[in-house]
């Protein structure tokens, strides 16, 4: 841990500029257990410096050594995997067997298939007799959630690094210590010096430098749409390349041909993963009319069953929200909702049973929910399910895209055909037919509201090129 109150930059475990420092405060007992520096302009400035001079004097490194890099980065995770999933738990509340087997294992699969990705990836063609060349960015500015904190910061670095780009990381302030054990993992990996920079520190400060900095060729932002939407404005003024990954409000549509009751208990299951935590979490579920009180059963079913309790036992499945921040925001938008008119089918206020201390939220369900309520505009971020009625076909499908955002879509069928053509009709970035396995390979990001820009797979490293035409070249 003696690094976490320091910051990696040109190579070297280094202090801050100033001073400054956050406790970082484990959510399941609301006590601090660990402290990070806050970082200024001028920790931004050395950061961007050290990339700038690695980029401009760095020689070219070849397929081979990068691939050869990954697969060290590879195996040096592999043997801290528990130790970033213990910190993981321990700094946003995720579950113990969660954090093992979702949010580090992702990471796991990433680097595999980023290693994949450029055993195949063509850098240059001949398009008649113009070469047109992808080349690296160049200095490329991360910041990364606390939701999904070391798997965001692998779906960024590791690309960035593939293309040849350097980099200056700001992680969550909320979840920041996983970021520097992966900054130590790439030490260790043998990464050049300045390849890599890490500042911690808040959005306004470190966020807004790294935003705005003219030495930054690119912005990659992961977080809500108000944040993103300041990230943009301040990349502006530069004329910046920015990719964003926000908010979502994902619908999921239980075709009237499903199995229902599966499809409401996976469905449940499905949104409160992670706590709710989830961007791409299906929390507005759409049923038929005619089935409506059928699913409400189930889903009360499903939702009651869900354990809240200790994250570090491996038996716990749901564990808290990451912050006082968050834990407020859930409870106002219950009450907001309840307000409105909805109905709290389970949960509701207040924390759970026998759970007087931490950020523990109610597994919550609203039923008589309409699609104007607050509760169905805006993101939750906590383990809270919509639940609307649709007439037909068409009806779900217009419910489902009346959102300002765009970034994940789900729909249950008996009939695959069938629902290949309703996810055709649905305006987001994924769209899940029959709650599928997750695939490291699939590109992720939304439409609208929630961002643009790719991740994953060789959509997420094309991110990262500049295209180059040269006319004539033979």
């Amino acid at each position: 841990m003696d690094n976490f109150a320091k910051f990696f930059i040109d190579g070297k475990w280094v202090e801050p500029s100033s001073p400054r420092y956050l406790d970082v405060v484990d959510p399941a007992t609301e006590r601090p257990f660990a402290k990070i520096a806050l970082g200024s302009s001028a920790d931004v400035d050395r950061a961007v410096t050290a990339a700038r001079r690695a980029f401009d004097d760095g020689t070219e490194i070849s397929v081979p050594d990068r691939i050869d890099f990954f697969r060290r980065v590879l195996e040096i995770f592999r043997r801290r995997q528990r130790e970033i999933a213990e910190i993981l738990t321990q700094e946003m509340g995720a579950p113990i067997s969660f954090s093992l087997e979702a949010q580090t294992a992702t990471c796991i699969a990433h680097i595999e298939v980023i290693i994949e990705v450029l055993r195949d990836y063509s850098f240059s063609e001949m398009v008649g007799t113009t070469a047109i060349v992808k080349e690296p960015v160049g200095v490329v500015g991360l910041i990364t959630p606390w939701n999904w904190p070391i798997n965001q910061v692998v779906c960024k670095v590791l690309p960035a690094l593939a293309a040849g780009c350097t980099i200056v990381l700001k992680p969550s302030e909320v979840a920041p210590l996983d970021a520097t054990i992966f900054a130590e993992i790439l030490a260790e990996a043998g990464l050049a010096a300045g390849a890599f920079n890490l500042v911690n520190g808040d959005g306004p400060t470190v966020g807004e430098a790294i935003a705005s900095h003219p030495g930054i060729d690119m912005v990659s932002f992961t977080g809500s749409t108000r944040a993103g939407v300041r990230v943009a404005k301040a990349a502006a003024d530069t004329v910046k390349r920015v990719t964003q990954e926000l908010g979502g409000k994902s619908a999921n549509i239980i075709l009237d041909d499903a199995d229902l009751e599966t499809a409401v208990r996976n469905g449940v299951i499905a949104c409160f993963s992670n706590s709710g935590q989830s961007c791409d979490a299906p929390t507005r579920m759409l049923v038929p009319k005619d089935r409506y009180a059928e699913a409400l059963r189930y889903a009360a079913d499903a939702a009651e069953s869900q354990t809240v309790a200790d994250p570090t036992k491996p038996e716990t499945v749901l564990g808290p929200v990451a912050s006082e921040v968050q834990f407020n925001k859930i409870q106002n938008l219950i009450s907001k909702g309840i307000e409105e008119g909805a109905c709290v089918l389970t949960g509701g206020l207040g924390r759970p049973d026998g759970l007087g201390k931490g950020y523990y939220v109610r597994p919550t369900i609203f039923s008589s929910v309409s699609n104007d309520m607050t509760i169905s505009r805006e993101e939750i971020f906590g383990p809270v399910l919509c639940m609307l009625s649709y007439g037909d076909e068409q009806d779900a499908v217009r419910i489902a895209n009346d959102t300002p955002y765009g970034l994940a879509a789900y729909v249950q069928s008996g009939d695959p055909v069938r629902a290949r053509k309703v996810a055709a009709k649905l305006r987001a970035g994924s769209i899940f037919i029959n709650y599928p396995e997750w695939d490291a390979r699939a590109p992720f990001g939304g439409y609208k509201q929630s961002g643009n820009g790719r991740e994953a797979g060789s959509q997420g490293l094309a991110e990262y090129l500049e295209v180059k035409a040269i006319v004539g070249h033979g």
